[in-house]
């Protein structure tokens, strides 16, 4: 796992189940030190790995490329 601190949000690399098998890449961002669940980001939509150890390092990678995180904690690339 991978993590970014942009201001009052932190964003990590994360992984999403895909229906039928099989896991996407992902981002979840979330308000330091705020309550509420993550708010989950799917990347790479049309791509999809076996293992949720590969979709991390693709969702890692993609951590490096971010630029920040908005209000309601999107992706700013």
């Amino acid at each position: 796992m991978a993590r970014k601190v942009f201001g009052p949000f932190e964003a990590v690399s994360a992984v999403m189940p895909r229906e039928g098998g099989g896991y996407y890449a992902a981002i979840a961002t979330k308000a330091i030190g705020g309550s509420g669940a993550p708010r989950f980001n799917k990347l790479l939509e049309k791509q999809s790995f076996e293992t949720a150890a590969k979709a991390d390092e693709a969702a890692a990678v993609q951590l490096t490329h971010l630029k920040g995180v908005d209000e309601e904690g999107g992706l700013l690339w």
